[in-house]
């Protein structure tokens, strides 16, 4: 009876030395991930004077309402591509997000602020499948054909984007949204599951992960009208 008390005790012990091992190991890569996601994406984080002329401006999505209201980030992020655009820093906007179902509808909801403000509809390329950054990064580079870019989220975002593009070869820039009336609590778990985003999209690198979806090349160099209301 001792003994087998002894060997429970024993079997109890080394299961949560492995536990804590596990626990360790997670928290140091996640530790190094987004030392090395922050340190390579924020060196490229630009004010909106200072950014470089570009092939596009791409604005990631953000939560819509059911009615096509943009949420307060996503307002943000428009606005300043919008000031981006009348600065003449690109001649185009690729707005990239979620619609891959028909009553969730992030591009064209982003297309219709910009239209509201008098973009030419041209200049405005709608990305339906950017289910993710490390999608919308990898569609610009391979579906839209751009090689520099600048890219607009809010700041706790921004250094992923740009690690992500640079990594897929992209030259990107990026320039920082504020984060409209969101709350404290808002931000702040957001910025706590940032930290696991990075983590996945450092991995997502390292193992050349491919996008949810592909499609025909679309340049965006060309009419953006193309793109209406076509998942590609």
């Amino acid at each position: 009876m001792r003994y087998n008390l002894k060997m429970k005790l024993l079997r109890g012990k080394r299961i949560y030395v492995l536990c804590g091992i596990l626990v360790l190991v997670i928290a140091g890569f996640v530790f190094y991930t987004n030392k090395c996601v922050v340190t390579e994406g924020a060196g490229y984080i630009l004010n909106s004077d200072d950014a470089p002329k570009s092939d596009a401006i791409l604005i990631l999505g953000a939560f819509v309402s059911p009615e096509g209201k943009v949420s307060g980030m996503l307002e943000e992020r428009l606005k300043v591509g919008l000031e981006l655009y009348q600065k003449g820093k690109a001649s185009k906007f690729i707005v990239s997000g979620d619609h891959g179902r028909k009553d969730y509808d992030e591009v064209n909801a982003m297309k219709k602020f910009l239209l509201d403000r008098n973009v030419p509809d041209e200049d405005i390329f709608m990305d339906h499948a950017g289910f993710t950054t490390y999608d919308s990064m990898y569609r610009a580079r391979n579906i839209f054909k751009v090689d520099k870019i600048i890219v607009v989220t809010q700041g706790f975002h921004l250094p992923r984007a740009i690690f992500l593009a640079r990594k897929l070869g992209i030259e990107a820039y990026g320039i920082e949204a504020g984060t409209g009336r969101n709350s404290n609590l808002v931000i702040l778990k957001n910025r706590l599951r940032e930290m696991i985003a990075r983590s996945k999209a450092y991995l997502a690198v390292a193992i050349k992960s491919k996008p949810t979806y592909l499609g025909e090349a679309i340049p965006v160099t060309g009419d953006g009208r193309i793109t209406d209301d076509k998942p590609r």
